[in-house]
Protein backbone atom coordinates (compact mmCIF):
# COMPACT_ATOMS: atom_id res chain seq x y z
CA UNK A 1 0.00 0.00 0.00
CA UNK A 2 1.09 3.28 -0.76
CA UNK A 3 2.07 6.17 1.95
CA UNK A 4 -0.70 8.69 0.53
CA UNK A 5 -3.24 5.31 0.24
CA UNK A 6 -2.62 4.99 4.28
CA UNK A 7 -3.22 9.25 4.72
CA UNK A 8 -6.47 8.75 2.83
CA UNK A 9 -7.86 6.17 5.13
CA UNK A 10 -6.19 7.27 7.97
CA UNK A 11 -9.01 9.94 9.45
CA UNK A 12 -11.42 7.26 9.86
CA UNK A 13 -8.68 4.58 11.64
CA UNK A 14 -7.40 7.50 14.19
CA UNK A 15 -11.34 8.68 14.96
CA UNK A 16 -11.83 5.02 15.78
CA UNK A 17 -9.02 4.65 18.24
CA UNK A 18 -9.53 8.22 19.82
CA UNK A 19 -13.23 7.52 20.33
CA UNK A 20 -14.09 7.50 23.84
CA UNK A 21 -17.71 6.60 25.99
CA UNK A 22 -19.40 10.20 26.30
CA UNK A 23 -19.40 9.65 29.81
CA UNK A 24 -15.78 10.14 29.42
CA UNK A 25 -15.65 13.23 27.78
CA UNK A 26 -17.83 15.86 28.82
CA UNK A 27 -17.83 18.35 26.49
CA UNK A 28 -15.67 20.75 29.26
CA UNK A 29 -12.91 18.56 29.50
CA UNK A 30 -9.67 19.60 29.74
CA UNK A 31 -8.29 16.79 28.02
CA UNK A 32 -4.50 15.77 26.23
CA UNK A 33 -4.21 12.87 24.17
CA UNK A 34 -0.90 10.77 23.91
CA UNK A 35 0.40 7.97 21.21
CA UNK A 36 3.01 6.26 24.01
CA UNK A 37 5.49 4.37 22.42
CA UNK A 38 3.78 1.25 23.02
CA UNK A 39 0.69 -1.03 24.44
CA UNK A 40 0.39 -1.02 28.22
CA UNK A 41 0.11 -4.69 28.66
CA UNK A 42 1.25 -4.68 32.64
CA UNK A 43 0.82 -2.00 35.14
CA UNK A 44 3.39 -3.19 37.37
CA UNK A 45 6.28 -1.02 36.75
CA UNK A 46 8.56 -3.37 38.90
CA UNK A 47 7.80 -6.54 37.18
CA UNK A 48 9.08 -5.36 33.74
CA UNK A 49 11.89 -2.93 32.97
CA UNK A 50 9.82 -2.00 30.29
CA UNK A 51 9.80 1.79 29.32
CA UNK A 52 5.94 1.75 28.74
CA UNK A 53 5.32 0.48 32.36
CA UNK A 54 7.57 2.95 34.03
CA UNK A 55 5.69 5.90 32.37
CA UNK A 56 2.74 4.37 33.21
CA UNK A 57 4.32 4.27 36.63
CA UNK A 58 5.15 8.53 36.60
CA UNK A 59 1.13 9.05 36.12
CA UNK A 60 0.13 7.14 39.26
CA UNK A 61 2.69 6.93 42.00
CA UNK A 62 5.43 9.44 42.91
CA UNK A 63 8.88 9.11 44.04
CA UNK A 64 10.73 9.90 47.05
CA UNK A 65 13.31 11.26 45.37
CA UNK A 66 13.06 13.35 41.70
CA UNK A 67 16.07 13.79 39.49
CA UNK A 68 16.50 17.06 37.48
CA UNK A 69 18.54 17.37 34.12
CA UNK A 70 22.14 17.69 36.02
CA UNK A 71 20.94 14.20 37.07
CA UNK A 72 21.13 15.35 41.25
CA UNK A 73 18.36 13.84 43.51
CA UNK A 74 15.79 16.43 45.30
CA UNK A 75 13.26 15.54 47.60
CA UNK A 76 10.10 14.76 46.51
CA UNK A 77 7.59 12.80 49.20
CA UNK A 78 10.55 13.56 51.55
CA UNK A 79 10.93 16.27 53.72
CA UNK A 80 14.19 15.63 54.31
CA UNK A 81 16.97 12.68 55.52
CA UNK A 82 19.55 12.64 57.80
CA UNK A 83 22.73 10.45 57.81
CA UNK A 84 24.30 9.00 60.77
CA UNK A 85 26.84 6.67 62.45
CA UNK A 86 29.53 7.44 59.67
CA UNK A 87 27.09 6.92 57.01
CA UNK A 88 25.11 3.22 58.11
CA UNK A 89 21.88 4.69 59.61
CA UNK A 90 19.33 6.91 56.91
CA UNK A 91 16.11 8.51 58.88
CA UNK A 92 13.71 9.70 56.26
CA UNK A 93 10.72 11.93 57.26
CA UNK A 94 8.15 12.13 54.93
CA UNK A 95 6.25 15.66 53.74
CA UNK A 96 2.58 16.71 54.77
CA UNK A 97 -0.33 15.68 52.59
CA UNK A 98 0.66 12.61 50.88
CA UNK A 99 -1.83 10.22 50.34
CA UNK A 100 -2.79 6.88 48.46
CA UNK A 101 -5.54 7.34 45.50
CA UNK A 102 -8.18 5.43 47.86
CA UNK A 103 -7.58 8.59 50.72
CA UNK A 104 -5.02 6.30 53.29
CA UNK A 105 -2.10 8.72 54.35
CA UNK A 106 1.29 7.45 52.90
CA UNK A 107 3.36 6.10 55.98
CA UNK A 108 6.44 4.75 56.47
CA UNK A 109 5.83 1.25 56.37
CA UNK A 110 4.45 1.84 52.80
CA UNK A 111 7.75 3.13 51.74
CA UNK A 112 9.71 0.46 53.49
CA UNK A 113 7.70 -2.18 51.29
CA UNK A 114 7.73 -0.44 48.29
CA UNK A 115 11.78 -0.70 48.30
CA UNK A 116 12.15 -4.25 49.48
CA UNK A 117 9.81 -5.20 46.55
CA UNK A 118 11.69 -2.90 44.18
CA UNK A 119 14.58 -3.96 45.08
CA UNK A 120 14.32 -7.34 44.34
CA UNK A 121 13.95 -7.01 40.64
CA UNK A 122 16.88 -3.87 40.60
CA UNK A 123 20.12 -3.94 39.71
CA UNK A 124 20.66 -0.96 42.11
CA UNK A 125 18.03 -2.38 45.32
CA UNK A 126 19.88 -5.44 45.12
CA UNK A 127 23.51 -3.78 46.04
CA UNK A 128 21.94 -1.68 48.81
CA UNK A 129 20.11 -5.16 50.14
CA UNK A 130 23.61 -6.43 50.23
CA UNK A 131 24.50 -3.60 52.79
CA UNK A 132 21.17 -3.76 54.70
CA UNK A 133 21.07 -4.76 58.11
CA UNK A 134 17.11 -3.60 58.84
CA UNK A 135 14.44 -1.26 58.13
CA UNK A 136 12.88 0.67 61.00
CA UNK A 137 9.67 2.16 61.45
CA UNK A 138 9.81 4.70 64.08
CA UNK A 139 6.33 6.57 63.44
CA UNK A 140 4.09 6.35 60.46
CA UNK A 141 6.32 9.78 58.72
CA UNK A 142 9.66 8.54 59.56
CA UNK A 143 11.01 5.42 58.36
CA UNK A 144 14.84 4.51 59.01
CA UNK A 145 17.65 2.19 56.55
CA UNK A 146 20.07 1.06 58.92
CA UNK A 147 23.27 -0.62 57.06
CA UNK A 148 26.49 -3.15 57.59
CA UNK A 149 28.54 -1.19 54.72
CA UNK A 150 27.73 2.79 53.86
CA UNK A 151 25.61 3.10 50.58
CA UNK A 152 26.55 6.80 49.63
CA UNK A 153 24.58 6.22 46.89
CA UNK A 154 21.31 5.40 48.32
CA UNK A 155 20.12 9.15 46.95
CA UNK A 156 20.86 8.22 43.29
CA UNK A 157 19.14 4.87 43.77
CA UNK A 158 15.98 6.28 45.35
CA UNK A 159 16.00 8.70 42.59
CA UNK A 160 16.99 7.32 39.82
CA UNK A 161 14.60 7.16 36.59
CA UNK A 162 16.18 3.85 35.09
CA UNK A 163 14.21 0.92 35.29
CA UNK A 164 12.80 0.04 37.41
CA UNK A 165 11.94 3.29 39.07
CA UNK A 166 11.16 3.08 42.60
CA UNK A 167 7.68 4.22 43.16
CA UNK A 168 6.02 3.84 46.32
CA UNK A 169 2.91 1.99 46.31
CA UNK A 170 0.37 0.89 49.61
CA UNK A 171 1.88 -1.40 51.52
CA UNK A 172 -0.86 -4.32 50.89
CA UNK A 173 0.00 -3.86 47.47
CA UNK A 174 3.81 -3.85 47.60
CA UNK A 175 3.50 -7.15 49.77
CA UNK A 176 2.89 -8.96 46.40
CA UNK A 177 5.72 -10.93 45.09
CA UNK A 178 7.50 -8.80 43.08
CA UNK A 179 7.98 -11.84 40.25
CA UNK A 180 3.85 -11.59 40.23
CA UNK A 181 2.52 -8.82 38.96
CA UNK A 182 0.28 -6.43 40.98
CA UNK A 183 -3.31 -5.90 39.80
CA UNK A 184 -4.33 -3.13 41.60
CA UNK A 185 -2.76 0.26 40.83
CA UNK A 186 -3.57 2.27 43.73
CA UNK A 187 -1.00 4.80 43.64
CA UNK A 188 -0.37 8.60 45.53
CA UNK A 189 0.55 10.43 42.29
CA UNK A 190 -0.56 13.48 40.12
CA UNK A 191 -3.22 10.69 38.13
CA UNK A 192 -5.52 8.23 38.54
CA UNK A 193 -5.39 5.33 36.19
CA UNK A 194 -8.83 4.19 35.22
CA UNK A 195 -8.74 0.83 35.22
CA UNK A 196 -12.55 0.60 34.32
CA UNK A 197 -11.18 1.98 31.02
CA UNK A 198 -8.29 0.04 29.63
CA UNK A 199 -8.67 -1.69 27.02
CA UNK A 200 -4.54 -2.96 26.11
CA UNK A 201 -4.12 -2.56 22.59
CA UNK A 202 -6.48 0.14 22.21
CA UNK A 203 -6.27 2.91 25.00
CA UNK A 204 -5.62 3.66 28.52
CA UNK A 205 -6.89 6.53 30.43
CA UNK A 206 -5.59 8.77 33.68
CA UNK A 207 -7.70 11.18 35.61
CA UNK A 208 -6.08 14.23 37.20
CA UNK A 209 -5.64 13.07 41.13
CA UNK A 210 -8.05 16.23 42.76
CA UNK A 211 -6.10 15.29 46.46
CA UNK A 212 -2.52 15.41 45.16
CA UNK A 213 -0.50 18.13 46.68
CA UNK A 214 2.57 19.22 44.82
CA UNK A 215 5.61 20.17 47.00
CA UNK A 216 5.78 23.83 47.41
CA UNK A 217 9.23 24.66 46.36
CA UNK A 218 11.98 23.61 44.00
CA UNK A 219 12.67 23.93 40.14
CA UNK A 220 10.58 21.74 38.28
CA UNK A 221 13.17 19.62 35.96
CA UNK A 222 12.81 16.20 34.78
CA UNK A 223 10.82 14.59 37.44
CA UNK A 224 12.55 16.93 40.70
CA UNK A 225 9.95 19.73 41.40
CA UNK A 226 6.89 20.34 42.01
CA UNK A 227 4.07 18.38 40.05
CA UNK A 228 1.12 20.69 39.09
CA UNK A 229 -1.31 19.14 36.55
CA UNK A 230 -3.06 21.28 34.34
CA UNK A 231 -5.10 18.85 32.55
CA UNK A 232 -8.49 16.93 34.09
CA UNK A 233 -7.50 13.72 31.50
CA UNK A 234 -4.80 12.40 29.78
CA UNK A 235 -5.36 9.13 27.20
CA UNK A 236 -2.82 6.98 25.98
CA UNK A 237 -3.82 5.90 22.36
CA UNK A 238 -2.52 3.01 20.97
CA UNK A 239 -1.78 3.69 17.26
CA UNK A 240 0.84 1.52 15.96
CA UNK A 241 0.48 2.29 12.25
CA UNK A 242 3.08 5.58 11.92
CA UNK A 243 1.14 7.12 8.60
CA UNK A 244 -2.05 7.13 10.76
CA UNK A 245 -0.39 8.71 14.29
CA UNK A 246 0.99 11.15 12.15
CA UNK A 247 -2.23 11.75 10.16
CA UNK A 248 -4.16 12.30 13.80
CA UNK A 249 -1.31 14.40 15.33
CA UNK A 250 -1.77 16.88 11.87
CA UNK A 251 -5.48 17.19 12.32
CA UNK A 252 -5.35 18.02 16.04
CA UNK A 253 -6.81 14.59 16.84
CA UNK A 254 -3.83 14.05 19.04
CA UNK A 255 -1.77 16.05 20.80
CA UNK A 256 1.62 14.24 21.59
CA UNK A 257 3.49 11.40 19.78
CA UNK A 258 6.14 9.81 21.88
CA UNK A 259 8.40 8.79 19.23
CA UNK A 260 7.94 9.72 15.63
CA UNK A 261 9.03 7.55 13.12
CA UNK A 262 12.28 8.95 11.45
CA UNK A 263 10.92 9.00 7.77
CA UNK A 264 7.72 10.56 8.84
CA UNK A 265 10.21 13.46 10.60
CA UNK A 266 10.57 16.13 7.28
CA UNK A 267 6.52 15.93 6.92
CA UNK A 268 5.94 16.74 10.46
CA UNK A 269 9.05 19.42 10.31
CA UNK A 270 7.16 21.19 7.59
CA UNK A 271 4.59 21.34 9.95
CA UNK A 272 3.99 24.82 11.33
CA UNK A 273 1.78 23.52 13.99
CA UNK A 274 3.83 20.86 15.39
CA UNK A 275 7.24 20.99 17.06
CA UNK A 276 9.60 18.04 16.75
CA UNK A 277 12.58 18.01 19.35
CA UNK A 278 14.88 15.54 21.26
CA UNK A 279 13.36 14.71 24.85
CA UNK A 280 15.87 12.35 26.03
CA UNK A 281 19.16 14.28 25.26
CA UNK A 282 21.06 11.16 26.55
CA UNK A 283 20.32 9.21 23.38
CA UNK A 284 18.97 5.32 23.28
CA UNK A 285 21.24 2.46 22.89
CA UNK A 286 20.25 -0.43 20.59
CA UNK A 287 21.06 -3.68 22.35
CA UNK A 288 20.93 -7.47 20.86
CA UNK A 289 19.87 -9.83 24.10
CA UNK A 290 20.60 -13.57 23.83
CA UNK A 291 19.22 -16.43 26.17
CA UNK A 292 22.16 -17.81 27.79
CA UNK A 293 20.62 -21.06 28.77
CA UNK A 294 19.31 -22.49 25.56
CA UNK A 295 20.69 -22.99 22.02
CA UNK A 296 22.45 -21.13 20.17
CA UNK A 297 23.42 -18.85 22.74
CA UNK A 298 24.05 -20.96 25.90
CA UNK A 299 28.06 -21.42 23.54
CA UNK A 300 29.83 -18.20 24.09
CA UNK A 301 31.81 -18.67 21.02
CA UNK A 302 28.98 -18.12 19.11
CA UNK A 303 27.86 -15.10 21.31
CA UNK A 304 31.22 -13.70 20.01
CA UNK A 305 30.49 -14.58 17.01
CA UNK A 306 27.58 -11.95 16.89
CA UNK A 307 30.10 -9.34 18.23
CA UNK A 308 32.16 -10.12 15.16
CA UNK A 309 29.16 -10.15 12.27
CA UNK A 310 26.79 -6.99 13.62
CA UNK A 311 27.36 -3.44 11.95
CA UNK A 312 26.03 -0.79 14.45
CA UNK A 313 25.68 1.42 11.83
CA UNK A 314 23.60 -0.76 9.77
CA UNK A 315 21.18 -1.25 12.53
CA UNK A 316 21.21 2.66 13.27
CA UNK A 317 20.68 3.38 9.50
CA UNK A 318 17.77 0.75 8.99
CA UNK A 319 16.19 2.88 12.81
CA UNK A 320 16.95 6.49 12.39
CA UNK A 321 17.51 6.96 8.65
CA UNK A 322 20.54 8.73 7.24
CA UNK A 323 21.23 11.40 9.31
CA UNK A 324 24.76 11.51 10.79
CA UNK A 325 23.68 13.51 13.44
CA UNK A 326 20.97 11.18 15.02
CA UNK A 327 22.92 7.94 15.49
CA UNK A 328 26.59 6.59 16.71
CA UNK A 329 28.48 3.14 16.21
CA UNK A 330 31.58 1.66 18.18
CA UNK A 331 29.10 1.82 21.01
CA UNK A 332 30.63 -0.31 24.04
CA UNK A 333 28.84 -1.65 27.12
CA UNK A 334 28.87 2.25 29.06
CA UNK A 335 27.06 5.12 27.02
CA UNK A 336 29.27 6.84 25.09
CA UNK A 337 29.11 10.10 27.13
CA UNK A 338 29.62 8.70 30.27
CA UNK A 339 33.16 9.21 32.33
CA UNK A 340 33.18 5.49 31.99
CA UNK A 341 33.10 4.55 28.60
CA UNK A 342 36.14 3.60 27.27
CA UNK A 343 37.59 1.93 24.30
CA UNK A 344 38.63 -1.46 25.69
CA UNK A 345 37.04 -4.43 23.48
CA UNK A 346 36.00 -2.31 20.60
CA UNK A 347 38.11 -3.85 17.96
CA UNK A 348 36.02 -7.24 18.77
CA UNK A 349 33.72 -5.42 16.21
CA UNK A 350 34.82 -6.93 12.59
CA UNK A 351 31.59 -6.07 10.96
CA UNK A 352 32.85 -9.27 9.00
CA UNK A 353 29.74 -11.88 8.62
CA UNK A 354 32.71 -14.14 7.14
CA UNK A 355 34.84 -14.47 10.02
CA UNK A 356 31.74 -14.91 11.89
CA UNK A 357 30.69 -18.00 9.84
CA UNK A 358 34.03 -19.24 10.50
CA UNK A 359 33.77 -19.21 14.27
CA UNK A 360 30.36 -20.52 13.89
CA UNK A 361 31.60 -23.49 12.01
CA UNK A 362 34.26 -23.89 14.50
CA UNK A 363 31.68 -23.99 17.71
CA UNK A 364 29.79 -26.74 15.23
CA UNK A 365 26.69 -23.93 14.91
CA UNK A 366 26.15 -23.58 11.42
CA UNK A 367 22.65 -24.71 10.55
CA UNK A 368 21.65 -23.99 14.25
CA UNK A 369 17.65 -23.17 15.28
CA UNK A 370 17.62 -19.53 16.73
CA UNK A 371 14.09 -18.15 17.26
CA UNK A 372 14.28 -14.33 17.37
CA UNK A 373 11.28 -12.69 18.82
CA UNK A 374 10.60 -9.29 17.04
CA UNK A 375 8.24 -6.26 18.61
CA UNK A 376 6.90 -5.48 15.07
CA UNK A 377 4.35 -2.60 16.88
CA UNK A 378 7.89 -0.88 18.15
CA UNK A 379 8.98 1.05 14.90
CA UNK A 380 12.65 1.06 16.16
CA UNK A 381 12.78 -2.59 17.43
CA UNK A 382 11.07 -3.95 14.02
CA UNK A 383 13.71 -1.96 12.42
CA UNK A 384 16.69 -3.38 14.23
CA UNK A 385 14.87 -6.94 14.39
CA UNK A 386 14.55 -7.26 10.86
CA UNK A 387 18.10 -5.86 10.05
CA UNK A 388 19.25 -8.50 12.88
CA UNK A 389 17.36 -11.27 11.04
CA UNK A 390 19.22 -11.31 7.60
CA UNK A 391 22.40 -10.67 9.46
CA UNK A 392 21.43 -14.08 11.36
CA UNK A 393 20.45 -16.40 8.54
CA UNK A 394 23.94 -14.78 6.65
CA UNK A 395 25.90 -15.97 9.67
CA UNK A 396 24.00 -19.72 8.93
CA UNK A 397 21.62 -20.12 11.62
CA UNK A 398 18.24 -21.38 11.09
CA UNK A 399 16.42 -18.52 11.59
CA UNK A 400 12.34 -18.83 13.39
CA UNK A 401 11.29 -15.12 13.19
CA UNK A 402 8.83 -14.58 15.59
CA UNK A 403 6.70 -11.47 14.52
CA UNK A 404 4.71 -10.45 17.53
CA UNK A 405 3.84 -6.97 19.97
CA UNK A 406 6.11 -5.56 22.43
CA UNK A 407 3.77 -7.25 25.05
CA UNK A 408 3.73 -10.75 24.07
CA UNK A 409 7.92 -10.27 23.96
CA UNK A 410 8.14 -9.07 27.47
CA UNK A 411 5.80 -12.07 28.37
CA UNK A 412 7.80 -14.50 26.61
CA UNK A 413 11.43 -13.60 27.62
CA UNK A 414 10.40 -14.45 31.33
CA UNK A 415 10.40 -17.96 29.91
CA UNK A 416 12.94 -20.49 30.51
CA UNK A 417 12.21 -22.97 29.14
CA UNK A 418 14.16 -24.68 25.76
CA UNK A 419 13.37 -23.27 22.02
CA UNK A 420 11.35 -26.40 21.03
CA UNK A 421 8.93 -25.82 24.36
CA UNK A 422 8.12 -22.16 23.79
CA UNK A 423 11.53 -20.42 24.41
CA UNK A 424 13.56 -18.37 22.70
CA UNK A 425 16.80 -17.10 21.56
CA UNK A 426 17.23 -14.03 21.56
CA UNK A 427 15.58 -10.39 21.10
CA UNK A 428 16.59 -6.78 20.42
CA UNK A 429 15.41 -3.50 22.78
CA UNK A 430 16.22 -0.44 23.21
CA UNK A 431 17.60 1.29 26.47
CA UNK A 432 17.84 4.84 27.96
CA UNK A 433 21.80 5.51 27.62
CA UNK A 434 21.07 6.31 31.54
CA UNK A 435 20.61 3.02 31.58
CA UNK A 436 23.91 1.87 30.47
CA UNK A 437 26.28 5.54 32.39
CA UNK A 438 27.30 3.03 35.36
CA UNK A 439 27.20 -0.60 36.92
CA UNK A 440 24.58 0.76 39.61
CA UNK A 441 21.08 0.28 37.75
CA UNK A 442 22.63 -1.39 34.67
CA UNK A 443 19.98 -4.03 34.57
CA UNK A 444 21.61 -5.42 31.13
CA UNK A 445 25.12 -5.69 32.38
CA UNK A 446 25.19 -7.91 35.62
CA UNK A 447 26.43 -11.38 35.44
CA UNK A 448 24.01 -13.01 38.39
CA UNK A 449 22.82 -15.81 36.77
CA UNK A 450 19.13 -16.65 38.17
CA UNK A 451 19.07 -13.51 39.61
CA UNK A 452 20.10 -11.10 36.18
CA UNK A 453 17.85 -9.77 33.56
CA UNK A 454 15.77 -11.75 31.26
CA UNK A 455 18.92 -13.97 29.40
CA UNK A 456 20.49 -14.51 32.57
CA UNK A 457 24.36 -14.33 31.94
CA UNK A 458 26.37 -16.31 34.89
CA UNK A 459 29.45 -14.15 34.49
CA UNK A 460 31.37 -13.86 37.61
CA UNK A 461 34.18 -11.62 35.99
CA UNK A 462 31.27 -9.02 35.71
CA UNK A 463 30.33 -8.97 39.45
CA UNK A 464 33.31 -8.94 41.02
CA UNK A 465 34.23 -6.20 39.24
CA UNK A 466 30.78 -4.07 39.85
CA UNK A 467 31.59 -4.82 43.29
CA UNK A 468 35.25 -3.02 42.82
CA UNK A 469 33.15 0.15 41.64
CA UNK A 470 30.81 0.17 44.39
CA UNK A 471 33.67 0.81 46.51
CA UNK A 472 36.19 2.66 44.34
CA UNK A 473 36.79 5.74 46.38
CA UNK A 474 37.54 8.05 43.03
CA UNK A 475 36.68 8.46 39.61
CA UNK A 476 39.79 6.96 38.44
CA UNK A 477 39.39 3.94 40.79
CA UNK A 478 35.79 3.71 38.91
CA UNK A 479 37.20 3.73 35.56
CA UNK A 480 39.58 0.80 36.44
CA UNK A 481 36.80 -0.93 37.52
CA UNK A 482 34.70 -0.13 34.67
CA UNK A 483 37.40 -1.51 32.21
CA UNK A 484 37.34 -4.65 33.75
CA UNK A 485 33.59 -4.67 33.46
CA UNK A 486 33.58 -3.96 29.58
CA UNK A 487 36.81 -6.32 29.08
CA UNK A 488 35.06 -8.99 31.20
CA UNK A 489 31.61 -8.26 29.03
CA UNK A 490 33.80 -8.57 25.75
CA UNK A 491 34.81 -11.84 26.26
CA UNK A 492 31.55 -13.64 28.05
CA UNK A 493 29.00 -11.54 25.94
CA UNK A 494 26.15 -10.50 28.08
CA UNK A 495 24.41 -8.53 25.36
CA UNK A 496 25.50 -7.02 22.12
CA UNK A 497 25.55 -3.16 21.88
CA UNK A 498 23.99 -2.72 18.67
CA UNK A 499 24.52 1.51 18.10
CA UNK A 500 22.95 4.52 19.59
CA UNK A 501 20.60 6.87 18.46
CA UNK A 502 18.88 9.68 19.65
CA UNK A 503 15.18 9.79 19.29
CA UNK A 504 12.67 12.54 18.36
CA UNK A 505 9.11 13.28 19.99
CA UNK A 506 6.60 15.19 18.15
CA UNK A 507 3.47 17.41 19.66
CA UNK A 508 1.23 20.17 19.21
CA UNK A 509 2.77 23.45 19.37
CA UNK A 510 -0.56 24.25 21.16
CA UNK A 511 0.87 21.94 24.10
CA UNK A 512 3.63 24.28 26.71
CA UNK A 513 5.85 23.35 29.32
CA UNK A 514 6.73 19.73 27.72
CA UNK A 515 9.36 18.48 29.75
CA UNK A 516 13.35 17.09 29.00
CA UNK A 517 12.89 13.16 29.91
CA UNK A 518 10.51 10.59 30.10
CA UNK A 519 7.04 11.56 28.47
CA UNK A 520 5.47 13.47 31.71
CA UNK A 521 2.06 14.72 32.12
CA UNK A 522 2.71 17.28 34.97
CA UNK A 523 4.06 21.02 34.06
CA UNK A 524 2.15 21.01 30.65
CA UNK A 525 -0.40 23.07 29.67
CA UNK A 526 -2.88 24.09 26.41
CA UNK A 527 -0.97 27.63 25.31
Amino acid sequence: MKRRDLFAGSGGLAAASLSAPASAQPANARRVTHIPQANLSTIDPFWTTAYIARNHGYMVYDQLYGLDLDFKPQPQMVEGHTVENDGLLWRFTLRDGLKFHDGEPVRGVDCVASIQRWARRDAFGQELLSRLAEFRTPSDKVFEIRLNRPFPLMLDAFAKVTTPVLFIMPERVARTDPFTQITDPTGSGPFVFRRDEWNPGVRAAYSKNTAYVPRSSGAVSQTAGPKVVNFDRAEWHIINDPATAAAALQSGEIDWWEQATADLYPLLQRNRNITVEIADIMGLICTFRPNHLTEPFNDVRVRRAVVTAINQMDIMTAVIGDSAEWKKDRVGFFAPASPLASDIGLDRYKNSIDQARRELEAAGAIGKKLVLMNATDLASINAAGLVGADLFRRMGFDVEYVATDWGSVINRRALKNPINQGGWSGFFTFWSAIDHWNPAGHNALRGNADRAWFGWPDIPEIETARDEWFDAPNLAAQQAATRKIQQAAFDKVPYVPSGQYFQPTAYRKSLTGVLKGPPLFWNIKRA
